[in-house]
C-alpha cells in the first residue's frame, strides 16, 4: 500500500473525508471487527456494541460535542477503545448507558441546535 502526502484545505477536502480515511486505515490494520448497531429517532440515537468480557467498572464513556469515546481502563482484563462521531451534538443530560450480557447500549440524546440569529432594525 502506498501513501502519498497531500495538502488538504477545508475548501477542497471536508473534515469528514479525513476521518473516514482514518477509520478505514485503522480498521484495516487493527484486524478486529466490532459489531455496532445504530438506530435513531427524532430525539436520540441508540448505539449497541459488543464488549464481551468487560464489566461496568472496566469501561469509561466520554462525550465531547458530537463525539462519544468508549475505552477500557488500563487494569481491565481486555482492552477496548472506540470513538464514534455523530451528525449533531449529544445532549448528555438526556443520555444513558446500559451493559447487559456483554452488550453495551448507549441511548444518546440529540441536542437541538440553538439559533443565534439577531434581528437588525432598518433605519
Amino acid at each position: 500500500m502506498f501513501f502519498a502526502p497531500a495538502i488538504r484545505t477545508a475548501r477542497f477536502v471536508p473534515r469528514s473525508y479525513d476521518r473516514s480515511l482514518e477509520r478505514v486505515v485503522n480498521d484495516a490494520f487493527s484486524g478486529a471487527r466490532r459489531s455496532l448497531n445504530v438506530e435513531q429517532d427524532d430525539t436520540s440515537w441508540t448505539l449497541s456494541l459488543d464488549v464481551p468480557g468487560l464489566s461496568r467498572d472496566d469501561l469509561t464513556i466520554g462525550i465531547e460535542g458530537a463525539v462519544v469515546r468508549i475505552e477500557s481502563k488500563a487494569e481491565a482484563k481486555r482492552q477496548f477503545k472506540a470513538a464514534y462521531e455523530l451528525p449533531l451534538d449529544i445532549d448528555v443530560s438526556a443520555s444513558d448507558a446500559k451493559l447487559e450480557n456483554g452488550v453495551l447500549t448507549l441511548k444518546l440524546g440529540k441536542q437541538v441546535p440553538v439559533s443565534n440569529v439577531a434581528q437588525l432594525t432598518i433605519n
